[in-house]
């Protein structure tokens, strides 16, 4: 080989060498992706812990509001499910969608009316909710609340235009799933008393064309079939 050629080969590696050696004990700073990607998982945590101080500073440095974590939940679900009813407000305040659903179609609106978050429940369709929307039970918020037992919910929901006679995709309106998922004591007696003074029609059956005075009977509910029994016959 050529001594000169030799020469500036050996020179190249070194240069090479220093090159490694420098860049091996210069620490890269984190990735712009990565610096996002933790300040929102800490504004999600903040809205499941009712930090609003947290969660105006996220907001302020640009967290997206409607920032989500890998089920889908954004941060005022996240808030809705911790009944965070400050860290909620803030959100909404802030433009939340009150209508975003995650990977189960539990939308903040959906998931306050199923679970009794009264009050965030309240802010949510003062925020523009999809009265319409549905669950992955094809049920508005107003079946679930009845059948979990929920009747400051149901009397809330009653005064807006929630359909009150929606069948959802087993074939049940609110008025039949709190028959037939309740237990007829006296918190379903009162929600079942709610539907029929708001007018729900007690003549929709179910799938099998078994009514809700029907599944009354049969499940020795009798508060409720007077309850039912009554309403039919100021109908006629």
């Amino acid at each position: 080989m050529n001594p000169f050629v030799k020469q500036v080969l050996g020179l190249l590696a070194v240069f090479c060498c220093m090159v490694a050696s420098a860049s091996s004990q210069t620490q890269s700073p984190p990735s712009v992706s990565t610096v996002e990607q933790q300040a929102i998982q800490e504004f999600l945590a903040a809205a499941g812990a009712n930090d609003t101080d947290n969660l105006v500073s996220g907001l302020n440095s640009g967290v997206p509001v409607d920032s989500a974590d890998a089920s889908g939940r954004t941060a005022l679900l996240i808030a809705t499910r911790a009944n965070a009813i400050d860290a909620a407000r803030v959100l909404i305040e802030a433009g939340a969608d009150v209508n975003a659903k995650d990977h189960q179609h539990d939308s903040p609106y959906l998931y306050a009316g199923a679970e009794g978050r009264l009050e965030i429940l309240k802010m949510t369709v003062e925020g523009g909710a999809d009265l319409g929307a549905v669950n992955r039970y094809g049920g508005t918020a107003l079946i679930p609340a009845a059948h979990h037992g929920y009747p400051d919910v149901v009397r809330y929901l009653l005064t807006t235009k929630t359909d009150i006679n929606h069948v959802n995709f087993l074939g049940w309106t609110a008025l039949l799933e709190a028959v037939i998922l309740g237990d007829g004591g006296p918190v379903y007696q009162e929600i079942v008393d709610l539907l029929l003074q708001a007018g729900a029609d007690v003549s929709i059956a179910d799938k099998e064309g078994v009514t809700a005075l029907d599944h009354a009977r049969s499940r020795g509910q009798s508060e409720i079939v007077h309850l039912l029994e009554l309403s039919a016959s100021k109908r006629k």
